[in-house]
């Protein structure tokens, strides 16, 4: 039998709720995980809460999650043999992920690279495709100015470092005095507070009033229209996140008066091969040290509810992992 977490019903964190299903063996073109770590994303608590139901589709019982990081113990006909016994990370799909034995493609599942851990590696999954397209399509210049809101966030992990690696001038904003510290580790020249209502001030005299060449928007909501009012003239704002429960309020005709090119989370989607080429891409990144994930906490996958009650009070820095 495996263990399994489900969401019961939409609702608050308590809905989610433990149980046992049947174990299956991975078919053709299958592995079989022994999972050690499930993936756990802003979006999850989302979900469970009925958010969301025009994009996706889901009536409850499901297990929710997409994510997983542990041990191939099995194989189907087709795949490899050596691929048994390896360290993967693995996205799980309509599964999936708080689970303690995942079934997925075998195309699905990454073998860590050699002095990397799976907690780690894991981050290279949803948040490393999503994060290097909106830095593709961005194109960043050297000396260009960058904005990213919930900079503290899974996401903000890989834009601010990548980002100034790119030559940018990168202000990071966030909540708190410990999330303001962790953007500032990242290697954001100023962290701002948007929990004040000074910081899109501060944010514009950052520019020198010019405003920011390039926006990531995680934040959504009111901080979000903030965030792009802060854009400058010709800018480029990339609406990724709604941490404040919803997308940024802005309309086509606001982006075309100021001529910034706004592209949401839906306008650009990602082929499997676009996933697959660029989670390759960030286990690289991740195995370089180019970019470095913070744990910002981990609970075992019968306490999932916890973590998604931390998440939702916003006292998470980084990424939230389930262990198995």
């Amino acid at each position: 039998m495996t263990t399994i977490v489900e969401v019961t019903r939409f609702g608050g964190p308590e809905v989610l709720v433990a149980a046992e299903a049947p174990s299956r063996a991975p078919g053709a073109g299958e592995v079989g995980i022994d999972v050690e770590i499930a993936e756990v994303l802003f979006l999850d608590t989302q979900l469970r809460a009925g958010w969301g139901k025009d994009y996706f589709p889901l009536k409850p019982p499901f297990v929710p999650g997409t994510g997983v990081g542990g041990t191939v113990a099995a194989v189907g006909d087709g795949v490899a043999p050596e691929l048994a016994g390896r360290r993967v990370v693995a996205r799980t799909g309509d599964a999936g992920g708080y689970t303690t034995h995942a079934v997925v493609a075998a195309e699905e599942a990454f073998v860590v690279p050699d002095g990397l851990g799976v907690q780690a590696a894991i981050a290279a999954l949803h948040d490393a495709p999503t994060a290097l397209s909106s830095l593709d399509h961005a194109g960043i210049r050297r000396g260009e100015r960058v904005l990213v809101t919930a900079a503290a966030g899974a996401l903000g992990m890989w834009l601010v470092p990548l980002a100034k690696a790119a030559g940018a001038h990168v202000v990071g904003a966030a909540r708190g005095e410990g999330k303001l510290a962790a953007v500032r580790q990242l290697g954001a020249d100023l962290a701002l507070d948007y929990s004040h209502d000074a910081w899109t001030a501060a944010a514009r005299e950052a520019t020198g009033g010019a405003g920011f060449d390039v926006v990531f928007d995680g934040a959504g909501g009111a901080s979000g229209r903030a965030a792009f009012d802060a854009t400058a003239r010709n800018g480029r704002f990339f609406s990724y996140g709604a941490a404040s429960g919803d997308f940024a309020p802005i309309t086509p005709e606001q982006a075309a008066e100021r001529e910034i090119a706004v592209t949401g989370i839906f306008d650009n989607p990602l082929s499997p091969e676009d996933w697959r080429r660029l989670t390759l891409r960030g286990l690289d990144e991740l195995a370089a040290g180019r970019v470095t994930p913070i744990i910002g906490q981990t609970h075992p996958l019968e306490r999932a509810a916890d973590a998604h009650a931390a998440i939702e009070a916003r006292s998470v820095i980084g990424k939230t992992l389930l262990t198995a």
